[in-house]
C-alpha cells in the first residue's frame, strides 16, 4: 500500500470540491441541524457513483481510503461538518460516539490524563495504540494538524492473524476467547462496566477484529472480569508487536482537508503522540463519524454487546441510559 497510494488516496478535483459545496450549501439553507442530515439533502451527481465504490472498498477491498484536498480552511466550521456528514450519509447512517450521543465527534487534546481509566485517549496528545472503533466505519476529516507527530497508522488484522498463525497459532488461539474490554464508564443500561467480545472472531467465513488494549488491560479491575494469564499476555503482546511491525503498517499525515475512511472489522488504526501549537486556537482537530452501513457483514452475537443491535447498517455506537443524539459543531 505505501507503494502504490493510487489505490488509495484520492485527490478531489475542482469540479467534485463544487458538487460538494454545492450540496452543502442546500443542506445549510434548510436550517436544518447537522445531525439530521440524511443523503437525500445533500444532493450528488457523479461523485455519489465515487462514494458507491468506496463503500464496496470498504466492505470488500482493502479497506480504506483517503480523499484529500477539501479547502476546509476558507470554510465555516459548520459547512466542513456539512460536507463531511454529508458524504457519510452517502456511506451510511452515523451512530453516536460516546454517551453524550455525538453524531459528530472531535478529536483533538484537552488535556486529559492518558493513565486515567476513564480517559477516552483521543481526548490527550498520547500516542494512542492500534484499536478498532465501535462501529462499522470510522471516518475522519482534517480541520488542524499538529505541530509535531500525529502522524495516521493502519494495519490489517489479516496481517497480524496470518504472521501468528505461521509463527505462534497457540497464542493466536487464545485471541479468540472472551477477554473483557472496559467501558471506560459509558455503560448500557443493564450492563457490565465492561464487554466480552473476543479481540477475533470467526463468523460466517470472515474474520472479524474488536482490539483496545488500552482498555483490555484497564478490564482487569472489574471483578467479574475474565482473569489474563500470562499466554494471554503473550498472546496480546504480540498482536501489539506485529501491529507496530514497520513491515506491517502503513503510516500517513491527515493534513486539512483530508478525510480518511476506515473498515473497522478488518483494519486497526493508530495516532502517533503529537506536540500541539501554543495558541488554543490552532491546535490540532478532525472531525469524526462512526458509520453503520448497508450491504455489510455479518457479526458475531456478541457484538451485541456493544453495537447494541447487530442488524447489518442498523447497528453500532454507544447509547447509554439519558444519550440524546445531536452533532456539535464546536
Amino acid at each position: 500500500m505505501a507503494a502504490r497510494p493510487e489505490l488509495w488516496w484520492v485527490e478531489l478535483d475542482p469540479a467534485t470540491i463544487a458538487e460538494l459545496e454545492a450540496a452543502a450549501e442546500h443542506f445549510l439553507s434548510k436550517g436544518k441541524d447537522i445531525g439530521e442530515l440524511q443523503a437525500s439533502d445533500f444532493p450528488l451527481g457523479p461523485f455519489a457513483e465515487h462514494l458507491g465504490r468506496l463503500r464496496h472498498k470498504l466492505i470488500h477491498g482493502i479497506g480504506f481510503e483517503v480523499l484529500s484536498g477539501l479547502p476546509v480552511t476558507s470554510y465555516s466550521r459548520k459547512k466542513a461538518a456539512a460536507i463531511f456528514c454529508g458524504i457519510g450519509a452517502h456511506l451510511g447512517s452515523a451512530r453516536s460516539q460516546n454517551a453524550e450521543g455525538h453524531l459528530l465527534g472531535h478529536v483533538r487534546n484537552v488535556d486529559a490524563d492518558p493513565t486515567d481509566p476513564k480517559t477516552r485517549i483521543y481526548q490527550t496528545s498520547a500516542r494512542q495504540s492500534f484499536h478498532t472503533d465501535s462501529a462499522d466505519v470510522v471516518g475522519l476529516l482534517c480541520l488542524k494538524d499538529a505541530r509535531e507527530g500525529g502522524d495516521s497508522l493502519l494495519v490489517s488484522a489479516e496481517a497480524i492473524y496470518n504472521r501468528m498463525l505461521r509463527d505462534r497459532p497457540d497464542l493466536l488461539a487464545l485471541l479468540f476467547d472472551p477477554i473483557a474490554t472496559d467501558r471506560r464508564s459509558e455503560v448500557p443500561e443493564g450492563m457490565e462496566p465492561f464487554m466480552t467480545i473476543p479481540p477475533l472472531s470467526w463468523h460466517e467465513g470472515k474474520l472479524t477484529v474488536f482490539y483496545q488494549r488500552q482498555y483490555i488491560d484497564s478490564a482487569q479491575r472489574f471483578e467479574g472480569a475474565m482473569r489474563l494469564t500470562d499466554a494471554h499476555v503473550e498472546a496480546l503482546d504480540m498482536f501489539d508487536a506485529l501491529a507496530n511491525d514497520p513491515a506491517l503498517h502503513l503510516v500517513m499525515r491527515l493534513v486539512p482537508g483530508d478525510m480518511q475512511f476506515v473498515y473497522n472489522h478488518t483494519q486497526l488504526h493508530d495516532r502517533t503522540g503529537f506536540t500541539d501549537w501554543p495558541d488554543p486556537h490552532q491546535r490540532r482537530h478532525l472531525l469524526r463519524l462512526w458509520l453503520s452501513v448497508p450491504g455489510d457483514r455479518a457479526l458475531p452475537e456478541s457484538f451485541r454487546q456493544r453495537y447494541g443491535s447487530i442488524e447489518i447498517g442498523n447497528r453500532g455506537g454507544i447509547v447509554t441510559k439519558g444519550t440524546r443524539l445531536h452533532a456539535p459543531i464546536d
